[in-house]
């Protein structure tokens, strides 16, 4: 890469929806919970994230590498759509098919999954800090049963926190544990 090169990042555009287009050749899967959380995501604090897309000049439109759901939901949600006036924020990648395939890959296994531990000190500091289950499940995406196992997982931490424990000696029989 030259020098004068720049991320795309610094170049969004603002993209009418209708000129954008999915690729086939996305395998990633949201479910409907974390499709409603993405819509309130976007909802409580717009499009953070642009949408990387490849420009087909022949065609004119757009055609998706990453942001797929984002994009979705701007297709689906009334309320986002009028407010953000049919307009999806974009960056454009030049690449070949199978690097842009690649780069589809790259993103969606880049992004990573969340730490148990640290998702039960969230909802932990969360309740601690007096937020109602119900605000905790709207604001984080959770269901009842989901938060429920955090805090009763970091309810069983926070009981076992000052105590030692050893492993057993394997040489033992099993009823002297």
């Amino acid at each position: 890469m030259s020098e004068e090169y720049k991320s795309p990042v610094y170049n969004v555009k603002a993209v009418p929806i209708e000129k954008v287009f999915a690729n086939d050749y996305n395998p990633n899967v949201v479910a409907p919970p974390e499709m409603k959380l993405l819509e309130l995501s976007i909802w409580e604090d717009g499009f953070t994230m642009p949408c990387v897309c490849y420009y087909d000049a022949q065609q004119d439109h757009y055609i998706l590498v990453d942001g797929y759901h984002r994009y979705s939901v701007l297709r689906t949600s009334k309320r986002i759509y009028e407010r953000e006036k049919g307009l999806l924020p974009v960056v454009v990648i030049e690449k070949e098919l199978s690097n842009r395939m690649a780069s589809t890959i790259r993103h969606n296994r880049a992004r990573g999954t969340h730490n148990i531990e640290l998702m039960c000190h969230i909802v932990a500091e969360l309740d601690h800090a007096g937020m109602s289950d119900e605000w905790i499940m709207k604001n984080i995406g959770m269901d009842r049963d989901e938060l429920l196992r955090l805090k009763q997982i970091s309810g069983l931490a926070d009981l076992f926190a000052d105590k030692e424990f050893t492993i057993p000696d394997e040489s033992r029989p099993d009823n002297m544990y």
